[in-house]
């Protein structure tokens, strides 16, 4: 057998000669010296045999350096890292294991925060989805176009006095008339080409789809009327209807706010900016506001989009402020100072939840999204589109109309049901 330090210096030993114990088949002699420098062995200049002697690690290195004890220069690093830290008892702490204080609290409270946040959102949310009116069958007359693409939303503004005293309706200008009126219709899409605001003015000559009279239980035929008619004789399902019918375009989704919600919702967000070009003043709706820039408190602000007789187009004036002030007002009731705000988004909710009517599967979540549409719209993400007309002050024998142009107006309805792009019209400055 061949002790392999002998391999090493290029020799072998026969197996059975005694060691320096005296033992056969352990070490075997040597009877020279090996110099393997800076290794294992090294020889020295005496007599008699050669004892093993134990290496000394790094022999080679200059013997004119410093001999003292030799450390490793990575473990000196981290020791000298870890030096002026004190240690657990589990030993010593990482570099990153240990921060301050302050910063620890810190984060701490903005977990603390954010779980706040979180529980009252949520529990706000919660509270939400069991308030919301949802009263409208939107296939109540059937016979209903086929879906299209993207998806589109009836939004209407009723002169509901629901929520009102007998003083407030004084104080509001919101008396006269009888039945159930829309004060301002739109049609809201959204698809893959952004999100398209389309007013529908009141006065619009339509068809109104056949139906039954429930106050003379006798079936009537398709007649021409005003948009709003629709409204007045079968409330928001006939309305549908004949928004449907005479667009062609599947409404997904509906929602209606009366007078006494949308002035609360002004009131809740602390007003709406808004900036005039010119004197208003009408006595029927009760605007009185100077040209300039603005904070439009609740009463102000229905003021202004009820008003139609300073308006040198008549209800077609009338739906361009009412298009504008609606997405101003989604714009501002959804910055942050609002959104994050206890004292100011409770009491919107609230007010918004009053008087809001919606569809029968209307949820929250579809809600918020179409108030995210609006608010894109003001942003500058969507399109603001007045339906293409060839005449308005049309007289008939419902009064004077608002006639759409035939051919454009089912170009602009075609290209939103195929959900492509279209045209921005009517576009209202700020």
């Amino acid at each position: 057998m061949t002790d392999p330090l002998d391999q090493r210096a290029g020799r072998s030993t026969p197996t059975g000669e005694h060691g320096w114990n005296g033992d056969a088949g352990n070490r075997p002699v040597r009877r020279d010296p090996v110099q393997v420098k800076g290794e294992l062995w090294r020889s020295q200049p005496q007599a008699g045999r050669w004892p093993y002697i134990a290496p000394e690690p790094y022999a080679d290195l200059d013997p004119c350096a410093d001999q003292g004890s030799y450390t490793e220069p990575e473990a000196s690093a981290v020791r000298m890292r870890f030096a002026e830290r004190p240690s657990s008892r589990y030993g010593p702490r990482r570099a990153h294991a240990r921060q301050p204080k302050k910063r620890r609290r810190l984060r701490r409270a903005v977990l603390a925060l954010l779980s706040v946040v979180v529980v009252a959102a949520g529990g706000t949310y919660g509270w939400a989805e069991t308030q919301l009116q949802r009263d409208v069958d939107l296939g109540a007359y059937g016979d209903r176009p086929p879906p299209g693409e993207g998806t589109n939303y009836l939004i209407v503004g009723s002169d509901s006095r629901d929520g009102l005293s007998s003083d407030d309706v004084k104080d509001l200008h919101a008396g006269g008339g009888g039945g159930r009126r829309t004060d301002s219709m739109m049609l809201l899409h959204t698809g893959a080409h952004g999100t398209s605001l389309v007013s529908l003015p009141r006065d619009s000559w339509i068809t109104v789809p056949g139906r039954l009279d429930t106050s003379t239980g006798k079936t009537k035929q398709p007649e021409g009327d005003k948009l709003n008619a629709a409204f007045s004789y079968g409330g928001p399902e006939l309305l549908v209807h004949t928004v449907e019918k005479n667009t062609k375009l599947r409404i997904d989704h509906y929602a209606e706010i009366g007078f006494a919600g949308f002035v609360n919702i002004v009131n809740a967000i602390g007003g709406v900016r808004m900036c005039l070009d010119r004197d208003i003043k009408d006595k029927k709706s009760g605007a009185d506001l100077r040209k300039g820039c603005h904070t439009l408190n609740g009463k102000q602000a229905l003021a202004f989009v009820r008003q139609r007789h300073q308006e040198r187009e008549g209800d077609l004036g009338r739906s361009r402020n009412q298009q504008k002030f609606l997405s101003t007002l989604a714009h501002q009731a959804g910055r942050p100072g609002t959104l994050f705000d206890p004292r100011e988004i409770g009491p919107a909710i609230q007010a918004g939840l009053d008087t809001l009517i919606v569809d029968k599967d209307m949820s929250l979540r579809d809600l918020s999204r179409m108030f995210r549409a609006v608010q894109s719209v003001s942003g500058g993400h969507g399109k603001q589109i007045n339906v293409p007309v060839s005449g308005f002050g049309v007289p008939t024998p419902k009064g004077n109309v608002l006639k759409w142009d035939a051919k454009k107006s089912a170009q602009l309805f075609d290209d939103l049901r195929h959900d492509r792009p279209v045209k921005e019209t009517g576009k209202a400055s700020r």
